[in-house]
């Protein structure tokens, strides 16, 4: 989804916009991708770790345990050397893909619809009764839009 460096990038252009525990910048980056991409706590916290030891970052814990981060000195620095970079990638994922107007949640189905389809058609062939059963719910779900 990012090459190298991009997301740890976006994460600190999200915490300058203002302080943010790490859920929420997982649900922000979902958000962001239209429900297309989600991080897990596997991938932001270790960038949030990360991101905290350059200096770039800094933890207040409140008083129910949780952590919020927010972007130091050094890290507007960082994202101020590394601007073009970061205006990008912005601009990329900004959108997310999304539709104008779409609802997020729609989009997620969406795009789980298609990669659903294309993890089954990378298996190989469909034989003749799996691929009506997949038309089947592929017609089911067009004249559930539909009516709805």
């Amino acid at each position: 989804m990012f090459d190298y460096g991009e997301l740890r990038l976006l994460v600190l252009a999200m915490t300058a916009e203002q302080p943010r525990h790490g859920y929420e910048l997982m649900r922000a980056i979902e958000e962001r991708m239209g429900g297309s991409y989600s991080p897990s706590p596997g991938v932001i916290y270790p960038t949030l770790s990360w991101l905290e030891d350059m200096g770039y970052a800094v933890v207040d814990t409140e008083e129910s345990g949780r952590k919020r981060y927010r972007i130091m000195p050094e890290g507007e620095a960082f994202l101020a050397a590394n601007r073009a970079a970061v205006d990008e990638l912005l601009a990329r994922v900004g959108t997310g893909g999304r539709r104008e107007g779409v609802p997020a949640p729609v989009v997620r189905g969406m795009e789980n619809l298609k990669l659903a389809l294309r993890l089954r058609l990378r298996r190989g062939p469909l034989a003749p009764a799996e691929a009506a059963t997949i038309a089947a719910a592929l017609d089911a779900a067009a004249q559930a839009v539909e009516r709805s």
